[in-house]
């Protein structure tokens, strides 16, 4: 026979009762989806760095009248006295740098380039955020809407995307923009250009968020609570809109971050091209289109406003990846 074990004192002696009180003390918290993510999220520093650098780019955007106010900053202000009458190039070394002008005047025109960038970058946000939000609302609604009913409504709403994928984006909206400068929709001057671009990138851009929507629907409709929803007897349009799509948030936002950079890059494009924002009202791609028209007088013109779209690029592409990584139930 073995030995009785001894139940008093130690570890193997405790009551139930002390076992129940230490437990007590150290609880297991459980934790949200959300903050499950973000714990994730705060992980990788490139993409806090990133969303850091986004946040201070809309804040800036945002702020870009009062800071103009504030420091005495004039976008359009000539200062032809910094401007060297034969070569057409700033006086002094890197651009005409001086603690009033910290990045220097344009070539020519001798534009507070600070002032023009700060400018240009709502412009250029609210643009792409526009044009985002657009896309996003028909291309969430239409994709979950093929994906969810399927049959002929599915084949109808793809052939559509299919049909605006086949269009030559850029050549339309060179011609849509074209052909509205003067004035359209009660709308003239700025805000009409403004919305044009919005309506032009944000309108034909919506198929792609559009099937990534409709791929995660058709996995998502053969889950088990639209199925419970089915049977307390739930209708089409409430599991659409009260059951699928805050289960789709998460791809929704995360390519969402994803566009802003790409219509950034569009808005600058038709900038570029000259049928985007007209002069003078300030924009990163009507700054390129200066800088290479004043390349031989100041190299560097074109380094500023380039390096302003790649920062705010990178900044939303790297974001973007952090939060699919993050919000991504797969990943650890």
């Amino acid at each position: 026979m073995t030995a009785p074990i001894e139940t008093t004192g130690g570890a193997a002696g405790a009551q139930p009762e002390a076992v129940l009180a230490g437990a007590n003390k150290a609880q297991i918290q459980g934790r949200s989806l959300t903050q499950i993510a973000w714990i994730r999220f705060k992980r990788d520093k490139v993409a806090v760095a990133g969303g850091v650098v986004v946040v201070l780019l809309i804040l800036l955007a945002v702020l870009a009248k009062p800071i103009e106010s504030v420091f005495g900053l004039d976008p359009n202000q000539f200062h032809q006295e910094l401007i060297d009458p034969e070569k057409l190039a700033p006086k002094g070394a890197f651009g005409g740098m001086s603690w009033e002008h910290p990045l220097g005047v344009e070539p020519q025109y001798g534009r507070d380039i600070l002032a023009r960038i700060i400018e240009g970058s709502w412009v250029s946000l609210i643009v792409a955020t526009g044009a985002t939000v657009l896309s996003v609302v028909i291309g969430a609604v239409l994709g979950v809407v093929a994906g969810f009913y399927g049959g002929w409504v599915d084949s109808a709403i793809s052939r559509l995307m299919d049909t605006f994928l086949a269009f030559p984006l850029l050549l339309f909206a060179i011609s849509i923009s074209a052909a509205l400068q003067d004035g359209a929709f009660g709308l003239s001057g700025l805000p009409l250009r403004i919305s044009v671009l919005i309506f032009v990138i944000g309108f034909f851009n919506w198929p792609y968020m559009g099937r990534i929507v409709r791929a995660q629907t058709l996995s998502l409709r053969e889950r088990e609570f639209v199925e419970a929803s089915r049977s307390l007897g739930a209708r089409g349009p409430f599991i659409l809109f009260r059951e699928l799509l805050p289960n789709l948030v998460a791809p929704i936002l995360v390519y969402s971050t994803l566009l802003i950079p790409t219509n950034i890059l569009f808005e600058a494009a038709l900038s570029f091209l000259g049928v985007g924002i007209a002069p003078p009202q300030a924009s990163w791609g009507g700054m390129l289109t200066n800088a290479v028209g004043l390349y031989e007088a100041d190299p560097q013109y074109m380094f500023v406003p380039g390096l302003a779209i790649f920062l705010t690029v990178l900044a939303f592409n790297l974001l973007g990846d952090g939060l699919r990584d993050a919000l991504d139930p797969r990943s650890k």
